[in-house]
């Protein structure tokens, strides 16, 4: 699997995710953790399921580079009456692709199902987060792996 088809489907996806939802509703930040990467997040005005997407990568190797996405549906449990302190949870599934740079090595695709589990605090605009995210690789062979990370976001 090429990465530049890849993250060109990626981008096609997200713009009609975009499309289909009003401003104040998304949000774009980051991840600092196992993985770090760019978040984006939909907001859901009616309580129920809100798309969660971490897009990160690892370039930190010299023969190879790595994309890694995981997509999420999460609720959301208000943890105080007045204060926007919410536990969250929700399933997910991931895609990552290892990019070799030397031709006689062999490119890697991996695919599984994870879950997401945090606490996060929203002020209008803004979302501070943190997570725990299991993840089971099923392709090319079963792993189990426990990520997660710091985050924040700002809702345009």
């Amino acid at each position: 699997m090429k990465l530049k088809p890849f993250l060109l489907g990626l981008v096609a996806f997200t713009s009609l995710v975009f499309n289909s939802l009003s401003a104040q509703n998304v949000g774009i930040g980051f991840q600092v953790g196992d993985p770090t990467g760019l978040n984006l997040h939909f907001r859901n005005n009616t309580g129920g399921m809100r798309p969660d997407i971490l897009l990160a990568w690892d370039a930190n190797d010299d023969d190879r580079d790595f994309f890694f996405v995981n997509v999420h549906g999460l609720w959301f449990k208000r943890l105080a009456t007045k204060e926007p302190f919410n536990f969250f949870y929700g399933p997910g599934a991931f895609v990552g692709v290892r990019d070799r740079r030397k031709k006689e090595e062999r490119n890697e695709t991996v695919i599984g199902f994870s879950g997401d589990f945090g606490l996060n605090y929203e002020f209008s605009r803004l979302d501070v987060f943190v997570q725990l995210t299991p993840r089971l690789s099923i392709i090319p062979g079963t792993d189990f792996n426990i990520g997660g990370g710091l985050g924040l976001r700002f809702f345009l």
